[in-house]
């Protein structure tokens, strides 16, 4: 079981390294307004929040590795609580689907984590 945890926090990992991407550097892409539904203007004016918001995915991006590097599943088992957290408030407050595009996928590699102590 050890492994499948590992995997599944690798892949949050990863997820998220992609979120941090999307909202850093593709923001004001076509691309990037695409997948956020965003207008140009738009795009633009909030380009710095945009980028902020990756900032902190690319923090939960390095305790995530470090928690799979250091083989602490402590560091592993509060990343993956800050990632369920964060999909959680923002699945309230911006889009439902963050739900399932960050919430599901931190839970369910949590209870991995946590089924592997």
């Amino acid at each position: 079981m050890n492994v499948v945890a590992d995997v599944l926090v690798g892949l949050v990992a990863a997820l998220h390294l992609y979120f941090l991407v999307l909202e850093m550097f593709l923001w004001t892409t076509p691309t990037g307004r695409r997948i956020f539904g965003l207008d140009p203007d738009f795009a633009e004016r909030s380009r710095a929040l945009a980028a902020n918001q990756g900032l902190y995915n690319g923090f939960l991006v390095a305790g995530l590795v470090w928690g799979l590097v250091a083989d602490r599943t402590d560091v592993q088992v509060f990343f993956l609580g800050c990632v369920v957290v964060a999909g959680v408030f923002g699945a309230a407050t911006v889009n439902r689907r963050i739900l399932l595009v960050q919430a599901l996928p931190g839970a369910v590699a949590l209870a991995a984590v946590l089924l592997s102590r």
